[in-house]
């Protein structure tokens, strides 16, 4: 594949004058067939992320804690093909691991919705366990392509744009397909007709997003090796899982990115039901809601990753992401169970109240710049950590909901007490996060600490901060 200088050069650093409007925005130009190809892949992966748990319910004939059960195992291969996401690219490329993982996704989603066909609650359960390993591999290769291409000065701008993509296709975007999708292909309900359409056409988006990214990214060192010539295969597959037990600030940094989205997967579980059936919205509005907590989400993400390059990483995960995200998770949770269940102004407040959290989720985007940081000599395998809590999210958030609703069953709790106990449960953990947040001191985040300002100009320039060792 050919070629030109613009594609083949390094990062550009900061006010460099070939800089294109996107470079100065924080999103590398030369990635952004891969940002907007990532867009289309998670929009696949989210069309079922707010009706799979009672479509499965329905078509197999399970109960809920069984269902649970069998997305917390999906959830397991998320989180061992976030790892390897992010280490397999430091030896062989993001490209070819981008790869890997859209095959995988594609492969196993027809085979899962056989299973379902079939009513196959066991082959239903290996295919999607399987699938599971896909759309990290894609995603998290990518973000270590972005971190080894943004220059430093807009590294969690970057960061931003990725989770832009990311959160815009899953659940955002993904769930506005289900609404419209769902109705073309015969309606839900008894049988789901619509549900298992729209699961057909989300393979087809997650090809067409794989395709996209992978002929219109033309950097050819998204196929080279990013991990120092002298490291063994072995060496560079464990880097990061040595490199958490040996360095604490990067085990915290590890926890807290773990525990940043874990609330919003653990709600996917649980809120379907609550806002569709037990207060009256329906399905439809249960999925407009995501939409628009997710759509706030999009929109504040990259905004995000600026105010973390201005005013401080740590700071900004600090006070809008850990206390913030803590506060608009109580108040999606209490809000609706305040207003009258049914009513059209309850369901707007409530809305509102979901993109409060939605907003201020966002506050975490600057962990993406924190990790690598934390580490500067082993960057690969820092963002491998990094991307394996994004995807180990995913696990803690079902195993959170499958172990108290378990509970909740054996003690006899009632629904809205055993769905609180999960809420608060999740924030407890973000009170977790808010302690060791203090401890992730870096010194270009500290500079940015000393003289950042979230409003009016800053005492030193960009350019005077040290800058990180340079990306592999």
């Amino acid at each position: 594949m050919s070629t030109t200088a613009t594609t083949t050069r390094g990062p550009l650093p900061a006010g460099h004058p070939d800089e294109t409007r996107l470079d100065r925005m924080g999103m590398p130009h030369m990635l952004r067939f891969g940002f907007f190809g990532l867009l289309l892949v998670m929009t696949g992966v989210g069309v079922e992320s707010n009706i799979l748990a009672p479509h499965m319910v329905e078509v197999l004939g399970s109960p809920e804690a069984t269902v649970s059960a069998i997305i917390t195992g999906h959830s397991v291969s998320v989180l061992i093909a976030s790892y390897l996401g992010g280490s397999l690219s430091d030896l062989f490329g993001p490209r070819r691991i981008m790869a890997v993982g859209a095959a995988i996704f594609i492969v196993f989603q027809v085979l899962f919705l056989l299973a379902l066909a079939a009513g196959s609650l066991e082959m239903a359960a290996v295919t999607y366990f399987l699938r599971g390993f896909g759309f990290p591999m894609f995603a998290f290769a990518f973000i270590v392509w972005v971190n080894v291409t943004a220059p430093p000065e807009r590294n969690s701008t970057a960061i931003g744009w990725f989770y832009v993509m990311y959160t815009g296709g899953l659940p955002t975007l993904g769930s506005l397909v289900a609404i419209g999708a769902i109705p073309a292909f015969g309606g839900g309900g008894a049988g789901g007709i619509g549900e298992t359409g729209a699961m057909w056409l989300a393979g087809g988006l997650v090809a067409a997003g794989f395709l996209l990214a992978h002929f219109g990214i033309r950097d050819p060192r998204g196929s080279q090796r990013l991990a120092p010539a002298g490291e063994s295969a072995s060496q560079v597959l464990t880097a990061g899982i040595r490199l958490t037990f040996t360095n604490r600030r990067v085990a915290m940094g590890f926890l807290i990115r773990l525990i940043n989205t874990a609330p919003q997967f653990g709600m996917f579980i649980m809120l379907p039901v609550v806002i569709s059936t037990t207060l009256g919205w329906g399905q439809s509005r249960w999925l407009a809601m995501t939409v628009a907590v997710y759509a706030t989400n999009i929109l504040v993400n990259a905004v995000f990753g600026a105010i973390g390059d201005r005013w401080g990483w740590r700071r900004t995960v600090k006070w809008f992401g850990i206390t913030g995200s803590a506060i608009g998770l109580l108040l999606w949770w209490y809000v609706p169970h305040l207003v009258p269940a049914g009513s059209t102004w309850g369901y707007i407040v409530s809305v509102i109240a979901g993109c409060v959290f939605g907003c201020l989720l966002a506050g975490f985007v600057p962990m993406g710049a924190i990790m690598p940081a934390l580490a500067p000599d082993h960057r690969g395998a820092a963002m491998a950590m990094y991307t394996t809590a994004a995807g180990g999210a995913t696990f803690l958030g079902s195993a959170v909901v499958a172990i108290v609703f378990n509970i909740a069953s054996w003690v006899g709790m009632s629904d809205f007490a055993r769905n609180s106990l999960v809420v608060w449960v999740f924030v407890g953990l973000y009170a977790c996060a808010f302690v060791m947040i203090r401890h992730l001191k870096v010194p270009q985040d500290e500079i940015k600490e000393k003289h950042g300002r979230l409003f009016g100009r800053r005492e030193v320039p960009l350019a005077d901060e040290p800058s990180p060792s340079p990306a592999r």
